[in-house]
């Protein structure tokens, strides 16, 4: 099968061919792909930002947001049956550990085995993975536009989450960055809270799309965004800022945001996070670190998708059209989402 492999940090993949994977264990799944989600994180792969935290054997097949149809199972597998649509969360957990246990697949205790950084992704014609990872699409979702939700959408739903209890009636929460994270997660917020959402963004595009994902008020960034928040807050600023960037200016932007009791969400990464501690104690601002969401996240997320509550903005590229599609990612073309297509 073809499969889209990195061979060396800060080189670009390759179109391999490959033997297809085999169902080695009593509950693994055959997934043939519909749609994978290209991420920047698949960059930050690429270029071996997660080397030393997550060694990895290369060749890699990357791609760690996957649709598809299921091929084969194994003999102990009853969640999915070949022919079903499923789509695949990126962690394959074990679901006997503490963690796993209540839900936190990912902080399982064997650690990570994440689809496409340390095991074979979904940029190939055939994904194999496990039935803890699938979950199986209701009818009329198209798995290729929904592909992105394996990790995007996941990653914004779990932010959401967090920050609902933070977001009743008369509250504010300023969205930084509207890229592919970004527009799903203003839709989540409008889908589960009651608050005003603020987006910034300094691309003109980006911000067309927030107001079209449901943004109640868009700002450039232009150096004039704190102030024309704090201008739509009576000088207060935002009680949740949810940082889709993570770096650069945009940290400290996102933080110079946040009101006297809020919250900083920081999903982004990239950046560094510079402030004396005292600008964090005297007004008691919090600051919470958001990774890739739970299966159970993905389910709500499904069924809010299924609901017509949230889409996702995609470009689709052919599998063998990838170096096109990072390009376009690294070069900031893509608004939304890309999409390979076996």
């Amino acid at each position: 099968m073809r499969a889209v492999r990195l061979h060396s940090y800060d080189e670009s993949p390759q179109l391999d061919q490959v033997a297809e994977p085999d169902l080695t264990g009593p509950h693994d799944v055959l997934v043939r792909i519909a749609g994978a989600g290209l991420c920047r994180t698949d960059l930050h792969i690429r270029d071996g930002w997660f080397a030393p935290a997550v060694p990895t054997e290369l060749p890699l097949t990357l791609g760690h947001e996957n649709t598809g149809v299921v091929e084969a199972v194994g003999p102990e597998v009853g969640a999915v049956v070949p022919g079903d649509t499923v789509i695949c969360h990126p962690q394959q957990s074990c679901g006997t550990c503490a963690a796993c246990r209540v839900g936190d697949d990912m902080r399982c205790a064997r650690g990570l085995s994440f689809t496409g950084l340390n095991r074979a992704g979904g940029f190939a014609d055939l994904l194999l993975t496990t039935e803890r990872g699938v979950l199986p699409l209701p009818e009329g979702l198209d798995p290729v536009d929904l592909a992105p939700h394996a990790d995007a959408g996941l990653t914004a739903m779990h932010v959401v989450r967090k920050a609902v209890p933070l977001l009743g009636p008369g509250t504010t929460v300023a969205v930084v960055g509207v890229g592919g994270l970004g527009h799903i997660g203003i839709q989540c917020l409008r889908a589960l809270t009651a608050a005003t959402i603020v987006a910034a963004d300094p691309d003109p595009e980006a911000r067309a799309l927030a107001t079209e994902s449901g943004a109640h008020h868009v700002l450039p960034v232009d150096g004039s965004e704190v102030d024309a928040l704090r201008d739509l807050t009576d000088g207060a600023g935002a009680h949740a800022v949810i940082d889709f960037v993570g770096e650069g200016e945009a940290v400290g932007t996102a933080l110079s945001m946040v009101r006297p009791r809020g919250t900083y969400f920081v999903v982004g990464y990239g950046g560094e996070l510079r402030v004396p501690t005292f600008a964090l104690v005297l007004p008691e601002i919090s600051v919470v670190g958001n990774a890739v969401g739970t299966f159970d996240d993905l389910r709500e997320l499904v069924a809010l998708a299924a609901a017509g509550g949230v889409t996702v903005r995609t470009r689709r590229y052919p599998l063998e059209a990838f170096a096109d599609a990072f390009a376009d990612l690294e070069n900031g073309r893509m608004h939304g989402r890309g999409v390979l297509v076996p």
